[in-house]
């Protein structure tokens, strides 16, 4: 049986090829989790004078919690915990999660752990992950701390690989450092629409959320809200459209085969 040489075939399949693989990943949407599994690390920085890092944190989670599927000789509901890990900076920061302003479903699961120190915290993240009777993971840590560098990411995003349970790790007033997580969100809080049936009223929380970085996305920009009882996205900036151009022409180029 006869082997086709690569390097004959035409520039243009691979880059049909490289066009077709990019736009079914290029974009992110509320609901990915249906077709993509879970996003197992994120990281999500956010400054604590305006407490949206939590939220929209906790936001992400339920989607990918709520729309992941559930596997044979599985429950048809999830009845696993919930482990939120703060430092105490952090807590200081931003407050300690409140039971009664939580949905439902989560208000009797959440775990909540206090500590001392940054070190302490990522022992207790850590152990968290390698739960599986846990559904998702919130931690909660202030500034860039020391311990907090590429390694100890690294260790984080290999024991959510390993064990499946999703980290989303808020990093409060700190700046962008490296890290192997997978999608990492810059997150400001934007204007909620007046109530539908009282304008006066505190409508829902809308969060503008960037997503600077990921492995399988575009870099993009959306407003985020509750609609419906889940996660709704519309654009945020007239550009996204450029910027999913860009880096589908990357992918494109760097899928290119050299010709001898």
């Amino acid at each position: 049986m006869s082997h086709t040489d690569l390097s004959t075939l035409p520039t243009t399949a691979f880059e049909d090829v490289a066009t077709l693989s990019a736009r079914r990943s290029a974009r992110w949407h509320p609901g990915l989790a249906k077709v993509q599994g879970k996003a197992l690390h994120s990281e999500v920085f956010a400054a604590s004078r305006e407490a949206a890092g939590a939220g929209a944190a906790l936001a992400l989670a339920l989607d990918d919690w709520r729309n992941t599927p559930r596997g044979e000789g599985q429950e048809s509901e999830d009845r696993r915990s919930i482990l939120w890990v703060q430092t105490r900076d952090a807590a200081r920061l931003t407050g300690r999660p409140y039971r009664a302003g939580l949905p439902v479903e989560l208000q009797a699961r959440v775990i909540h752990v206090l500590a001392e120190k940054v070190e302490d915290a990522l022992f207790a993240l850590e152990e968290g992950l390698r739960c599986r009777e846990l559904a998702f993971v919130i931690g909660e840590v202030a500034g860039n701390a020391k311990a907090l560098d590429f390694t100890a990411s690294r260790r984080l995003t290999l024991t959510a690989q390993k064990h499946g349970v999703p980290l989303f790790m808020v990093r409060v007033d700190a700046a962008r450092d490296l890290s192997s997580a997978r999608m990492r969100w810059d997150v400001t809080s934007a204007p909620s629409a007046a109530p539908e049936w009282n304008a006066q009223a505190p409508g829902n929380p809308v969060w503008k959320a960037e997503l600077f970085r990921a492995r399988s996305h575009a870099p993009g920009e959306w407003l985020l809200s509750e609609k419906g009882g889940e996660l709704a996205a519309s654009k945020a900036r007239g550009d996204a459209d450029r910027a999913v151009a860009n880096w589908t022409a990357g992918l494109q180029h760097r899928r290119t085969p050299r010709r001898a």
